[in-house]
């Protein structure tokens, strides 16, 4: 009588032969984002923050750009205060205009974080776009659109935005103009360094030997593969542009003195800070450097993810 020799079990049998799922690089992106506490804790903040400036108009106690609800008896009021018709609590206290200050931090947070998200946005995609056509045209085309981002970042920003308000005024879309016009070199020269290097892909040879026309190479294959570096610089860049509208605003160059946002709520207190009330520039302050740390713990998060150099 003959015996069979044992057969290994069929389903580990399949399961070993079957190809396994490769995941994608987004999905290990945001898992591996997932890792960082420190990041994770940013974007929650963010999250919050601009939950709030969303909801602003139903979760504050008072519109403080509507003069007809300011009450200039009201005016430097401690935190903790009633209003003076007894219907809700000043818990930040009140400006030299009678603001509520937890109802101007909020509004002012839709300013600022509307300012630097809108001038970011614009600014990226005409960076992009010329960096991706400096880097596929070449030659004279490239060499004038290099030498207008270098003339740009030659200069202090800041600088350069005081130049632009003190020509065109002040006001929040004068603002976020200024802003685009410093933002969008960063985009260019970032957008033309890595489509540089895709333009020698085989991919890129391939299509243009079947006579896929130019605009159609740039957009629809370089340009998906140069997202992540510009999602780094426009993630850093909308930081960036909410500290350069608070400085213009502290300054008084930036948004007007009728909506004020965290900078000018900044300025209206900084010279009663050392008279005992500084409640009228600190709880802004805070709110400004809350809404920093929290955007560029993403940034850098999302800097460390896709650094190739930072990958083991």
């Amino acid at each position: 009588m003959t015996t069979s020799a044992p057969q290994a079990p069929v389903p580990a049998a399949r399961a070993a032969a079957a190809p396994t799922r490769r995941e994608s690089p987004w999905r290990r992106a945001m898992r591996d984002f997932a890792r960082s506490k420190s990041a994770l804790f940013g974007l929650a903040l963010l999250v919050v923050l601009v939950a709030a400036a969303l909801a602003a108009p139903w979760i504050t106690p008072q519109n403080p750009y509507d003069l007809m609800q300011l009450d200039v008896m009201d005016a430097r009021l401690p935190p903790g205060s009633a209003n003076g018709a007894a219907t809700f609590t000043y818990w930040l206290g009140t400006d030299g205009q009678g603001r509520d200050l937890l109802s101007a931090i909020v509004y002012g947070l839709r300013i600022s974080l509307g300012v630097g998200v809108g001038s970011a946005l614009v600014a990226g995609i005409i960076g992009t776009l010329l960096g991706l056509v400096a880097a596929y045209a070449g030659g004279k085309v490239d060499a004038l659109i290099m030498r207008m981002v270098d003339l740009l970042l030659s200069f202090p920003s800041i600088f350069v935005a005081m130049m632009i308000l003190a020509y065109i005024g002040k006001g929040i879309g004068n603002v976020v103009l200024t802003l685009i016009v410093l933002e969008w070199a960063y985009f260019a020269r970032t957008a033309r360094a890595q489509a540089l290097v895709e333009t020698r892909r085989e991919y890129v040879e391939a299509a243009r030997c079947q006579a896929i026309p130019g605009w159609r190479i740039v957009v629809g294959h370089i340009l998906p593969n140069c997202l992540p570096p510009l999602i780094v610089v426009g993630s850093l860049q909308v930081a960036r542009a909410i500290t350069l509208e608070a400085t213009l605003s502290f300054l008084g160059l930036g948004v007007p003195v009728t909506e004020p946002s965290l900078g000018l709520l900044i300025a209206n207190g900084y010279q009663t800070m050392l008279s005992g009330e500084y409640w009228i520039s600190l709880y802004p302050g805070l709110a400004l450097l809350v809404t920093i740390v929290a955007i560029n713990l993403v940034g850098d998060r999302l800097r460390d993810l896709f650094n190739p150099r930072s990958q083991k």
